[in-house]
């Protein structure tokens, strides 16, 4: 039986796949609306337990992104573990250079594919290096900009 927890992180995850949600209270509005109780601080650690972050759009837009993970693995701790190993990232033209911790590229590389954005086609990782592949070059200084805050905020995903 699913406790009400469960059933209201279940609906966050399916509104912010279906909708374009860029803040806590647009989230805590679709919740309530979708006939759940919710405050925002109750949406904020929901954010948090889910591993879901905020990106920018190639518009400079940002929105609310799943991280989908499959196994044991705690999507938040993925997260935190991808922001914490980074040292630089840049673009040059559809490709973005990672530079990691050493022993970390693979980790981030996965935690990376994980997120699932539209806009990255595939990585590849070394030892202290990823380079990603996006879908062109405004998509690329766009991830840039996300990686940037992930890295800036020590992956904690609630930067409403």
């Amino acid at each position: 039986m699913k406790t009400a927890k469960n059933a209201r992180q279940e609906m966050i995850i399916k509104l912010i796949k279906e909708h374009d949600i860029s803040t806590q209270e647009e989230l805590t509005a679709k919740v309530k609306a979708a006939g759940f109780e919710a405050t925002q601080a109750t949406c904020s650690r929901d954010i948090k337990e889910l591993g879901i972050i905020k990106i920018t759009m190639p518009d400079k837009t940002t929105k609310y992104a799943v991280l989908d993970r499959t196994g044991d693995v705690a999507p938040g701790r993925l997260l935190a573990v991808f922001a914490n190993s980074l040292i630089s990232v840049q673009s040059a033209m559809n490709m973005l250079v990672i530079k990691t911790l050493p022993g970390m590229a693979q980790a981030a590389a996965s935690a990376l594919d994980s997120m699932h954005l539209e806009d990255v086609v595939g990585t590849i990782a070394g030892d202290d290096t990823v380079f990603a592949c996006a879908t062109g070059p405004n998509e690329a200084q766009a991830l840039v900009v996300t990686i940037r805050d992930m890295m800036e905020s020590g992956a904690a995903p609630d930067r409403a």
